[in-house]
């Protein structure tokens, strides 16, 4: 199985599923936000497959940071995904693609361990 961990090598978040992730000697493909970005393809799949109110993270700094105008401009799908374009910071990290058959946002090892059978 492909797995694909997307986030920022520095996020406490990231570190801790790419630790999990070699403990139980899985193989990952490392995709970082900040050096790499992120494409609209993506975004739209995650925001269609989870939900915005999973990709979306309003409680970082990033979100903290925006003003209130650009806040609420953040409206629907749409919107929400070009601010993330714009600010990848706003996107819940880490997103982990186990293949094609799951896809999920944040730290989750009992859901990795399902996905993966152990």
């Amino acid at each position: 199985m492909n797995i694909q961990v997307f986030g920022i090598p520095n996020c406490q978040s990231v570190k801790k599923a790419r630790e999990w992730l070699s403990t139980h000697g899985l193989a990952y493909e490392f995709h970082d936000f900040k050096k790499s970005g992120i494409d609209e393809k993506h975004l739209k799949k995650w925001v269609r497959q989870l939900g915005l109110h999973v990709v979306l993270n309003k409680k970082g700094m990033t979100w903290r940071q925006l003003s209130k105008k650009e806040q609420e401009a953040i409206v629907d799908d749409d919107t929400a995904i070009q601010a993330m374009l714009t600010h990848t910071s706003l996107i819940k990290r880490p997103v982990i693609e186990f293949g094609t058959l799951h896809l999920c946002a944040g730290v989750n090892p009992l859901e990795w361990s399902n996905v993966i059978g152990l």
